[in-house]
């Protein structure tokens, strides 16, 4: 029997209000990060942030729509053409354009084997319910 592993995107476990598809998990990918993330025409929602802590560098590959990436506060084009690589200290944030977007977001730390964090973990607690949480609170 071969080794590998096949699923639907849509079927994959999703978290974070459905957007992020634990698909690394899902196929059972071990060596280096990986997700889908669905976002919604012109949302504001994708986190800023980096990796300066864990040294994580992404590749972002956009499998429908377009968009831009702001990396270290300047914009970027990309869609299904453009491929972009970012560096664990610079700042990133996804910004979807009128058709939304799924991209497909690979991860690892250059020279270090690959450590799974808990969260992208089948069955982790899903951090959209600590969000929803704060942003029903924040409304109170």
């Amino acid at each position: 029997m071969p080794d590998c592993t096949l699923s639907r995107i849509d079927d994959m476990e999703a978290v974070v209000f459905g957007s992020f598809k634990r698909a690394r998990a899902q196929l059972g990918v071990e060596s280096f990060g990986m997700q889908v993330i669905d976002l919604p025409p012109n949302t504001e929602l994708y986190p800023e942030h980096d990796h300066a802590a864990d040294g994580q560098e992404e590749v972002f590959v956009v499998l429908r729509g377009s968009g831009d990436i702001e990396i270290d506060g300047e914009r970027h084009r990309i869609d299904s053409e453009t491929m972009a690589r970012v560096g664990a200290k610079a700042r990133r944030k996804v910004w979807p354009g009128d058709d939304g977007m799924r991209i497909l977001v690979l991860g690892g730390v250059p020279g270090r084997g690959y450590v799974a964090p808990e969260v992208s973990k089948l069955g982790a607690p899903d951090p959209g319910q600590s969000i929803s949480r704060r942003m029903t609170e924040a409304r109170s």
